[in-house]
């Protein structure tokens, strides 16, 4: 097995979930574990390494050629809340030949259903036992860059720039910039490495926000309720309701948004709902949030009393609008896959990354693929092919900008 496959495994293996109430930062302590063994390994290789009480780590591999770039590259070493991770027992599949994937006596995985599966026949790829995602997101990118480090390390004579090197904690549940350190992080652009299909380059992605919805019922008991009661949980339906039905993500894809709802709790007096809201375009991102505004005021209205409270908060936004003016950052990174023969290939992140936030405060910063699929989920998988490839990328990347 390679080094950088040994260090996917190790890193797969500790439990990194972040949580979005916790309200600390990190949202999890158990972050700093990752965070802390990278510090250690990145000091192995002779860099000069540290851990904030955030849980950032950064380093810093010192230019040897005058005039070259700095170049920064970033990963997050949180996983999604959205499945178990803790336990994760990964397993590798060679030469996967396109059939039916049994992950456990319950669950499976095939190219039928799952076309990204098509992507990744003939090659070596590591799945779940079906009882944890994986954890692809994000240590693919974060093993991909430490292999980076080791290289340049290892190869002194090899002309670059500053390279700088960070991974953020808490990036899924939209906090991975809070605490970034710029002052320390002086890259003239970066990268993340938290896309999928490696030859990827992303520079659009969907402008974020989040909304938390409150309901207040009056609560009576239900033999005597007829015109009295309002069950806030019926509120909380009825709103869901009054949205568009096909802003629902399971019905939309390319630039269509939506608007998702994560979590819905609550009891006859009071309830809760907590949403997303996506679009790539900015003009319809902001209808979206607005029609969140009036179905508030028409139930107010309706009932005569202040029983939906609303609360929306913008996230991040679309990266495109500022990167667009710099795409010599995007040749670069299209020249670099072309160089180790992968095909590059544009594509809009459904999603975003720290990238979109630290691009929007001044640092440039795109998206690479990682080789990493299905994010998020039990059925989430890694080529190894495409993970190695995406090493050479970066390596690539930082040679060519210093020629």
């Amino acid at each position: 097995m390679n080094r950088l496959i040994e260090r996917f495994l190790r890193y797969v293996k500790i439990d990194t979930q972040s949580d979005h109430d916790s309200g600390t930062h990190p949202s999890t302590e158990k972050q700093k574990n990752l965070s802390r063994l990278l510090e250690t390994e990145l000091k192995a290789l002779g860099l000069p390494a540290f851990t904030d009480d955030y849980g950032y780590v950064y380093a810093k591999i010192e230019k040897n050629t005058e005039g070259a770039p700095a170049i920064g590259f970033v990963a997050h070493v949180d996983t999604s809340p959205d499945a178990p991770g803790a336990g994760v027992n990964p397993r590798i599949i060679k030469n996967y030949d396109g059939s039916v994937i049994t992950l456990n006596e319950k669950l499976s995985m095939g190219p039928a259903l799952y076309p990204s599966l098509k992507r990744v026949i003939g090659q070596d790829i590591i799945v779940t036992d079906g009882n944890t995602l994986l954890g692809a997101d994000d240590k693919c990118g974060v093993a991909e860059i430490m292999e980076l480090a080791e290289y340049f390390v290892a190869n002194p004579k090899e002309k670059h720039g500053d390279i700088f090197i960070c991974f953020t904690p808490d990036e899924e549940i939209g906090e991975g910039a809070d605490h970034f350190n710029y002052d320390y992080f002086k890259a003239d652009f970066a990268y993340t490495a938290d896309g999928s299909e490696v030859g990827g380059i992303e520079y659009e992605n969907f402008n974020a926000a989040s909304a938390v919805v409150s309901f207040v019922g009056k609560s009576i008991h239900p033999g005597t309720a007829k015109n009295k009661m309002i069950n806030a949980l019926h509120l909380a339906m009825e709103f869901h309701s009054l949205l568009p039905v096909f802003k629902n993500p399971a019905y939309t894809e390319k630039y269509e948004g939506f608007n998702h709802l994560t979590g819905l709790t609550g009891e006859v007096e009071k309830a809760t709902s907590k949403y997303i809201i996506r679009n790539h375009d900015m003009e319809k991102f902001t209808t979206q949030k607005n029609e969140f505004e009036t179905i508030k005021d028409y139930m107010n209205a309706r009932y005569g009393y202040e029983a939906v409270i609303l609360t929306v908060k913008d996230t991040y936004y679309n990266m495109y609008e500022i990167i667009k003016n710099h795409m010599h950052i995007i040749d670069l990174a299209e020249q670099a896959i072309k160089n180790v023969g992968v095909t590059p290939f544009f594509e809009a992140i459904r999603g975003g990354t720290d990238g979109a936030r630290l691009t929007y405060q001044g640092l440039l910063c795109p998206n690479l693929g990682t080789g990493g699929y299905q994010f998020h989920g039990r059925l989430e998988f890694a080529s190894i092919q495409q993970m190695e490839n995406a090493v050479n990328i970066f390596i690539e990347i930082v040679k060519l900008a210093a020629r």
